[in-house]
């Protein structure tokens, strides 16, 4: 379905100045709102299959839709290693400023379910031309660095860290090739924490979580929803899903959210 429909134009703008200088590719498509953010997670890119997905599903529709890849990942320029939480927020709200108009869905992926409630925060505190209509999260990991990543490490590979800097982590997706946790990343990371305190976002949330997803626990995913506010949060559970989330069942998931929100 979706080999028929034309691929979206890729636009970059520039990020960040000097040495942190970057340029973010991005994907967008016109149409009529509520307008569709993709917020890929860590390693990601926005040429995967459930952006791709909602594409499709925005284009059918004539919903606009934006998609982007953070600075070191897919058509983004920048090193991976020297990316943070706080670098690819700067990149998150750089686009949404630059692209979005009038009410958003916010729809993030694991490490891009906490970039929506970061970008949900800046987007409250700023009076643009785009405002928040609603979030939907899948196997959102929010405070990954600390919760899933440091807490969990162990004393071997927290020294590693701390003493080279990074330590390489082995990896299951992609090519496989180990990739870079670095100091930097969990410290910065520390200054963007949001599980500690109430999450008030003043509008509707979705949360899509599998039960047998092995890099987000579901009691994470649980956590979250104590720190929403009570009303129009709805956490689905899905028995047998993992942490991707991708097959056909749970992408039509992803779109019933989607469309349920507006």
């Amino acid at each position: 379905m979706t080999d028929a429909i034309p691929d979206a134009a890729l636009e970059f703008i520039d990020v960040g100045e000097g040495p942190s200088a970057r340029r973010i590719a991005v994907r967008r498509r016109p149409g009529k709102g509520p307008g569709l953010v993709w917020l890929g997670g860590f390693k990601s890119d926005m040429q995967g299959g459930k952006a791709v997905a909602l594409d499709a599903w925005a284009h059918e529709r004539g919903r606009a839709i934006v998609r982007f890849d953070y600075s070191g990942h897919g058509e983004s320029s920048g090193d991976f290693a020297m990316g943070t939480i706080g670098s690819w927020l700067e990149d998150s709200v750089a686009v949404f400023e630059r692209f979005c108009d009038g009410p958003q869905i916010l729809i993030g992926s694991s490490m891009g379910g906490w970039m929506a409630l970061l970008l949900a925060r800046e987007i409250k505190k700023r009076a643009g031309k785009a405002s928040l209509a609603g979030l939907v999260l899948i196997a959102p990991a929010p405070d990954f660095t600390e919760e899933l990543m440091w807490k969990n490490f162990s004393p071997a590979v927290k020294k590693e860290i701390e003493t080279k800097g990074f330590w390489l982590r082995p990896s299951e997706y992609g090519d496989g090739s180990p990739y870079p946790i670095t100091r930097n990343l969990i410290e910065e990371g520390r200054n963007h924490l949001v599980l500690g305190s109430a999450i008030d976002l003043g509008c509707p949330v979705r949360i899509l979580q599998g039960a047998k997803d092995p890099d987000v626990p579901w009691q994470h995913a649980f956590a979250l929803t104590h720190r929403l506010p009570a009303d129009d949060v709805v956490l689905t559970m899905i028995q047998d899903g993992d942490h991707r989330l991708s097959r056909p069942q749970d992408i039509a998931r992803l779109l019933a959210a989607v469309a349920e929100i507006g």
